[in-house]
C-alpha cells in the first residue's frame, strides 16, 4: 500500500470508529493519526536497518502525541488508538487487522525474555483503557481485554478477559464488525459477581443460624 493510500486508510479508520470526529480535516489533529504516520515511516527505516533514524522518528512521535510505538512492531491495517495518551507498544509486538487500543494500554514484555518479548494480537482484538498485556504470547482473534486488566498468559480466540491478573470470564464472543466491538463498559465483572454470591450465601447462613437458635430455644423451653 502506497503512502497516500495509507493516509486515506488511517483517515477512514478514525472517522469510522470515533464519533467525535466531524470532518476529515479534524483527523490531522488526532494523536492516533499522527502517531501512526510517524510509525509507518519509522517502521520502513527499521526494516532497512536504519535503526537510529527509525528511533529518532518514533521518539519525536512520543513527544508530540504521548503514544510510544517502537518502529520494530508489526501492525496490520485498520489499527485504531482511541485518545492514545500513555499507550506503549513494544519492539516485537505483532498486531493483526482491525485492532483497537484505548488510552493507557501497554503491550510490553516481562523483562525476563529475549527474542520475541512482546504479545501478538490477532485480528479484531479490543484492549480497553489502562490494560496491560505483558509477555510473548497471543491474544486470539475477536477477544476483548477489560479496562485495567493485567494479562500475563495466552488468551484463546473469541474470549473476554478481565481482572488482575486477567482471567477468562467469557468464551465465544460473537464476531462482529470492529465499530460494534468498541464497548468497554458492558463486560462481565467477576469480582462483583463473587461479592454478590458471598452476600447471598452470608444471608442464607444468617437465616439458618437464626432458625437453629430458635429451635434450640424451643427445645430448652420444652424441657
Amino acid at each position: 500500500m502506497g503512502f497516500i493510500k495509507k493516509i486515506k486508510e488511517e483517515i477512514r479508520v478514525i472517522r469510522e470508529r470515533d464519533p467525535a470526529i466531524h470532518s476529515s480535516m479534524e483527523v490531522f489533529l488526532y494523536p492516533s493519526f499522527r502517531a501512526m504516520l510517524h510509525y509507518r515511516l519509522a517502521h520502513k527505516f527499521y526494516k532497512g536497518k536504519h535503526y537510529l533514524l527509525a528511533r529518532y522518528i518514533s521518539q519525536r512521535a512520543v513527544r508530540k502525541t504521548g503514544i510510544e510505538i517502537h518502529p520494530g512492531a508489526c501492525i496490520g491495517t485498520g489499527f485504531f488508538i482511541d485518545h492514545g495518551s500513555g499507550v506503549v507498544i513494544g519492539e516485537t509486538t505483532v498486531i493483526g487487522n482491525d485492532v483497537t487500543l484505548y488510552q493507557g494500554v501497554t503491550l510490553g514484555g516481562t523483562g525476563k525474555e529475549t527474542g520475541k518479548r512482546h504479545p501478538t494480537l490477532e485480528d479484531n482484538v479490543m484492549v480497553s483503557a489502562g490494560a496491560k498485556v505483558l509477555g510473548s504470547f497471543t491474544i486470539g482473534a475477536n477477544s476483548k481485554i477489560g479496562a485495567g486488566s493485567v494479562v500475563l498468559e495466552e488468551v484463546p480466540p473469541n474470549c473476554t478477559v478481565v481482572g488482575v491478573p486477567g482471567r477468562i470470564i467469557r468464551r465465544g464472543n460473537e464476531v462482529v464488525i470492529p465499530r460494534e466491538t468498541m464497548d468497554q463498559v458492558h463486560l462481565p465483572d467477576p469480582i462483583s459477581d463473587d461479592i454478590r454470591d458471598l452476600k447471598k450465601m452470608n444471608s442464607l447462613l444468617a437465616d439458618r443460624i437464626a432458625e437453629l437458635e430458635d429451635e434450640m430455644t424451643r427445645l430448652k423451653n420444652e424441657h
